[in-house]
């Protein structure tokens, strides 16, 4: 008769577990549902501004395409300021370097 009780209190319990292991599972099933149907409204936004997006873009793309490398003449002489300048700069680096190396000569002699 002991038995009987301890195998009936197991089974009762393992039913028990099962049950509010399923009502979790069903639960947290539920919420996954409706935060993948939350996701697909937002990735369905970001799909539309994305669109609008590329739509401007391609509209400022088409106002000033042709014009902005129809006279590279400013290009050009911006590019050689800047050549001058970096050659500039590496004179004096060299000349930082040289007058470094002297005075180092100088203090070991």
């Amino acid at each position: 008769m002991l038995w009987f009780l301890v195998w009936t209190l197991l089974v009762l319990a393992t039913l028990g577990g099962a049950f509010l292991l399923g009502r979790r599972l069903w639960r947290s099933g539920v919420a996954l549902a409706r935060e993948l149907g939350r996701a697909a409204e937002v990735a369905e936004e970001l799909a539309a501004r994305a669109q609008l997006l590329q739509e401007a873009a391609a509209a400022a793309r088409a106002d000033t395409g042709p014009t902005v490398f129809a006279d590279p003449g400013p290009l050009y002489d911006r590019y050689a300021e800047l050549r001058v300048a970096a050659a500039g700069r590496r004179v004096a680096r060299a000349d930082r370097r040289e007058a470094t190396r002297r005075s180092w000569r100088a203090y070991w002699r």
